[in-house]
């Protein structure tokens, strides 16, 4: 059995991967938000509280935990932003072919899953 330290633990790091991930064009935010929330429902009701009630990102890991959906602008904005910045090293910064072929390839795939999600509110 896992114990709750250990969540507490991961949470933390999840979460600050997330927020590092923001900035980084091939780390995401959002899969280590909802790991962090997830890690803190397990772990810290007070850390679990705070980290959804950010407005920031509260709603929409609300979403993810009761519907598994994401809302639709928020799909929108992460295919978006997916290639843009993936775009943009893929087009401007001087990258071995095989690190751009893995690129559009991360891009592609995570750009997939986000989309075959559910919405919420439905579509």
């Amino acid at each position: 059995m896992i114990s709750r330290p250990f969540y507490y633990v991961v949470g933390w790091v999840s979460l600050i991967l997330g927020i590092i991930g923001a900035f980084l064009p091939v780390m995401p935010t959002a899969p280590f938000v909802i790991l962090a929330s997830l890690c803190f429902s397990k772990s810290s009701k007070r850390m679990h509280i705070w980290l959804t009630s950010i407005p920031l990102f509260g709603n929409a890991i609300i979403d993810w935990e009761k519907n598994k959906a994401i809302n639709p602008k928020a799909k929108a904005l992460g295919v978006t932003m997916i290639w843009l910045t993936m775009g943009y090293s893929i087009i401007f910064v001087s990258l071995r072919v095989e690190l751009k072929v893995m690129l559009v390839i991360i891009a592609l795939s995570v750009s997939v899953f986000i989309l075959t999600r559910n919405s919420y509110p439905k579509e």
